[in-house]
């Protein structure tokens, strides 16, 4: 036996490591069948307790307590780390195709726009959008058809249309590829498990996050550009007297498509000869003063916000967004929203809008850090954050010559807080504030610590895998492979009778050794990789196939049983490794050229020919050699 001692303690460590590397994966299914009957104990509990509680509230106490269970016990989160990786296709999630709007990053990055401009931007973005050419290209052929060079809008006059055209390109491919990292930074700290991202095309990203229940907050999560800017609040002084030219401009234009009637309401309404409402019907108001009966302006306050209901925000955007009210507006202030609705008492939510300087004093490139956390003294969710050396010094520079002014927190384009400046604030750490709870704080702070994107992200095709397709996936992948298994075991017995169990053994190690693999590379497994999971089973007894009719030659010529073992399995490498080794180079070409599905059948299907391969040369050989030394008779069939 000594022969065979190497050998033995060989595949022995092999099955001990794989059965080492699988058992986090059977502790994680044991932890999902307690976790699974703990919620659904719970379910039944409060829906005996309070049986008129919402789905959604049910939903959201549930998840809560499927949280904390999670976290309780760090093993628990441990064995879900080191288990075999469920693809999205087997777990549920989110399959997302999202496409990076470079048209917008021109716009950002272009000097005087006009409207030729404009109106060529946006024929190069719906062109762009029908195929897979660049917006830049796009433009700059558009442009040059209308005898405008590029350095009309970008760059300066000494450079030539080819040197800008490289120059986009390079920002617009710079813009893809850093969207994606801050994708993945993103998603890394929103703990989604085996994500999956990549670059599709020129400006596409495609994204799989597998786990993933709560879809729309995912969604915001990943589209969320991130720009926060600190901006100045102009003045009343300042802003009052443009409110009430824009009203005058409105009430002249005769153009309400909507007089929908308006709540008087003495607190939101300015006490001034512009919006008095003594001897006027709410009709008549709503006539003569279009735009304060929808901006709602407190006499009471020392700041000119106004207050708009919920329902009445989209027509004061859209009064905005008239040619005649652009013209009052200054070039250099703009107005903004809030970023959520306040209550009022009794009444409908509104939001707050404002007037502030376009041109942020400082943005949030110089953020270095941020936490979301609960205010001891409002119990109200804030975000802290902290600034790089540079930050810190401009921020005590704005703070300090800005002192009694207001300052908007303003994050794509809607602010969160405007708190008044007491004084010079240094140090480079300060807080966001008007939050609506603590998911929206925790969504908040990854967002400033990720970073920004440098254009926004369209969603252009999304999919949506539920639970329980993906559980049913994993019963049907498993059943077929049980079934394959089942009828290849039997099918080689029948066959080949004691050393068809011999090859059974074999493929019973090949299945453990593939399954140890995929866990201790922490591999993903997705439905096409079953599917290469159950071909390598039909595969890898043609090794011992091959093998056994060799070895029934040998025999066949008089030969003894050991004589005829070692000619068989001499004579079979030619074949098997030809075999095998094409159908390895396939299986790598497939994993390098193709995505997604195609990789998961690639990767398992190079993981089942290594195995199976080990398990025929050595485990069959190691079992047939020692059944010779013993004497025993052979019996192939």
């Amino acid at each position: 036996m000594k022969e065979f001692r190497f050998r033995i303690i060989m595949i022995v460590a092999f099955f001990g490591l794989s059965l080492y590397l699988l058992y986090p994966t059977f502790q994680d299914y044991q932890n999902s069948e307690k976790i699974n009957a703990a919620i659904e104990n719970m379910r039944d509990s409060i829906k005996t307790a309070n049986p008129n509680m919402s789905s959604d509230k049910l939903k959201n106490i549930l998840n809560y307590k499927e949280d904390s269970l999670m976290v309780s016990d760090p093993s628990i989160k441990d064995a879900r780390e080191k288990r075999i990786k469920l693809g999205l296709d087997l777990q549920g999630g989110m399959y997302l195709v999202m496409e990076v709007n470079t048209a917008k990053l021109l716009e950002r990055l272009v000097k005087d726009p006009d409207p030729v401009f404009f109106e060529t931007l946006n024929e190069a973005a719906k062109e762009s959008s029908e195929g897979d050419a660049n917006v830049v290209s796009v433009l700059a052929a558009k442009l040059q058809e209308k005898g405008v060079r590029l350095s009309r809008y970008f760059g300066s006059i000494r450079e030539d249309d080819s040197e800008i055209i490289s120059r986009l390109e390079e920002q617009e491919s710079d813009a893809v590829t850093r969207a994606i990292e801050i994708i993945s930074n993103r998603v890394n700290q929103y703990g989604v498990s085996e994500p999956s991202i990549q670059k599709q095309g020129s400006r596409r990203i495609i994204v799989e996050l597998p786990g993933v229940a709560k879809e729309e907050e995912a969604k915001r999560l990943l589209q969320g550009r991130a720009l926060l800017e600190f901006k100045i609040v102009k003045d009343p002084d300042f802003t009052i007297p443009i409110m009430n030219k824009i009203d005058e401009v409105l009430a002249g234009t005769s153009v309400l498509e909507d007089s929908s009637e308006v709540e008087e309401d003495s607190s939101l309404i300015a006490e001034n000869d512009t919006t008095a409402t003594e001897d006027l019907t709410q009709e008549e108001f709503a006539e003569q003063h279009p735009f304060y009966s929808v901006a709602l302006i407190n006499p009471q306050s020392e700041v000119a916000d106004a207050f708009v209901r919920e329902s009445d925000k989209a027509k004061l955007e859209n009064y905005l967004q008239r040619p005649e009210v652009k013209k009052i507006i200054p070039d250099n202030v703009e107005f903004v929203f809030s970023a959520k609705a306040e209550p009022v008492q009794e009444g409908e939510n509104v939001y707050r809008m404002i007037l502030v300087n376009k041109t942020p004093e400082l943005t949030g490139g110089v953020i270095t850090d941020a936490v979301s956390t609960i205010d001891p003294q409002t119990t109200a969710p804030i975000v802290t954050f902290e600034m790089d050396a540079e930050g810190s010094r401009e921020w005590a520079r704005i703070t300090g010559s800005n002192a009694g002014k207001r300052l908007a927190i303003v994050l794509d384009g809607m602010f969160y807080s405007a708190p008044n400046i007491r004084g010079k604030i240094t140090g480079g750490r300060s807080q966001i504030e008007g939050i609506p709870d603590l998911d929206e704080a925790k969504l908040l702070e990854i967002v400033l610590k990720a970073g920004a994107l440098p254009a926004p992200i369209d969603i252009i095709e999304e999919r949506t895998v539920g639970p329980s397709l993906g559980q049913d996936s994993i019963s049907q992948g498993f059943n077929s492979t049980l079934i394959g298994f089942m009828l290849v075991v039997i099918f080689m017995i029948f066959y080949y009778k004691t050393t068809g169990a011999i090859s059974d053994l074999a493929l019973f190690f090949t299945v453990v050794f593939i399954m140890g693999i995929l866990a201790g590379f922490q591999a993903t497994l997705t439905l096409p990789g079953i599917a290469g999971i159950i071909l390598t089973i039909g595969m890898a007894v043609d090794a011992n196939v091959i093998i056994f009719e060799r070895i029934r030659e040998e025999l066949l010529t008089g030969k003894t049983v050991k004589a005829s073992i070692d000619s068989g399995f001499s004579n079979s490498y030619s074949a098997i490794f030809d075999a095998n080794i094409t159908t390895f180079f396939t299986g790598i070409i497939l994993y390098q050229f193709g995505s997604g599905p195609v990789q998961g059948f690639a990767l398992t299907l190079m993981i089942g020919i290594a195995s199976s391969l080990f398990a025929a040369l050595v485990v069959t050989r190691l079992v047939l050699d020692m059944m010779a030394a013993q004497g025993k008779k052979l019996n192939i069939g």
